[in-house]
């Protein structure tokens, strides 16, 4: 699957820039992220259906028509048959699932603890300040448009991380990819694949209370739609080690990407449909060479509720 391969390269470089030590405000996101091996899952159809070399579906996930249909229905809350290993990751589209209603329901993933950072001459970095989070103007499609949320179902039910549109080398101007974190859609070593995987970029666009988002037109909660995961790779190291308990070892390779497509159907791309994607940093200086970066996202944690994009700039200590 050379294009999944090509992808894993690229999360790890968008890590760099995206993970440098700083921190937000309460309900910041604390994984870093590394190189290391990757592991690839999804549907044999990639990009214009062409065939990406997916592996069949393993017993228990849908794999015909019956299947789906009870699938659709509530078979995927069988969580007795949790899928764990890259070949065994399936996502198919239930249509109206993500409704505004469900998605105002979905809770704030944990935390990710990282053992302590260690340094070229041997120490360990200070943790990083707290910065003030800043609201992103509003209505989001208009400021930052490449941003939004991962909604996910665990076994404790619905929840959501955020996600950033980046660029596919492989496809310039025509990106399905979403940078998140290896939490949001895989457990770690404790469990498996998550389900019902979705996209929805400048969610919220007016940034409405979350007391009222359940109950706003589609349109104004997910002005581009809902976008399905067909395939996610993540590390090997966080499936064999990643865990949301404190000096967690795979937390420094908690990083995934999603290859994604529209609910309803249609012949733009998500880079076309919301008309931008970032660029990964490969060749990033080191952090005493950037004046500054900028993370973006959905705080869930107190005093925040996830209703609203923000934005934290700060000068990085260190890249990962």
């Amino acid at each position: 699957m050379p294009a999944i391969r090509r992808t894993a390269a690229a999360a790890a470089a968008v890590v760099t820039l995206f993970t440098a030590a700083t921190a937000c405000g309460p309900g910041d996101d604390k994984a870093a992220a590394g190189p290391g091996s990757s592991a690839a899952a999804g549907d044999k159809k990639g990009e214009a259906g062409q065939d990406t070399g997916g592996a069949d579906l393993p017993n228990g996930l849908p794999s015909n028509l019956d299947d789906i249909k009870k699938w659709e229905k509530g078979g995927w809350k069988d969580w007795d048959r949790w899928s764990r290993k890259a070949s065994e990751f399936a996502n198919p589209i239930i249509k109206d699932l993500w409704n505004p209603s469900r998605m105002a329901e979905a809770k704030t993933t944990p935390d990710v603890t990282a053992q302590s950072a260690g340094t070229a001459d041997g120490g360990t970095d200070p943790e990083p300040r707290p910065v003030q989070a800043q609201q992103v103007a509003r209505p989001y499609h208009q400021h930052m448009a490449p941003i939004g949320k991962i909604m996910f179902d665990s076994p404790q039910g619905p929840m959501v991380c955020s996600g950033t549109v980046v660029e596919d080398p492989a496809h310039p101007g025509r990106s399905n990819l979403v940078w998140t974190a290896g939490h949001c859609v895989h457990t770690g070593k404790s469990g498996g694949w998550m389900r019902n995987i979705v996209f929805v970029p400048s969610y919220n666009d007016q940034g409405l209370p979350m007391s009222q988002v359940g109950r706003a037109p589609a349109q104004e909660v997910a002005p581009y739609g809902v976008w399905w995961a067909n395939w996610v790779t993540t590390s090997g190291e966080w499936i064999d080690m990643g865990s949301t308990k404190s000096g967690n070892a795979g937390s420094a390779y908690d990083f995934a990407v999603l290859h994604v497509r529209p609910e309803r159907g249609g012949g733009k791309s998500l880079q076309e449909t919301v008309g931008a994607a970032l660029p990964v940093w490969f060749g990033a200086p080191s952090a005493d060479r950037i004046n500054g970066l900028q993370a973006f996202g959905y705080p869930a944690a107190p005093p925040y509720d996830g209703a609203r994009m923000m934005n934290c700039p700060s000068r990085p200590g260190r890249l990962t």
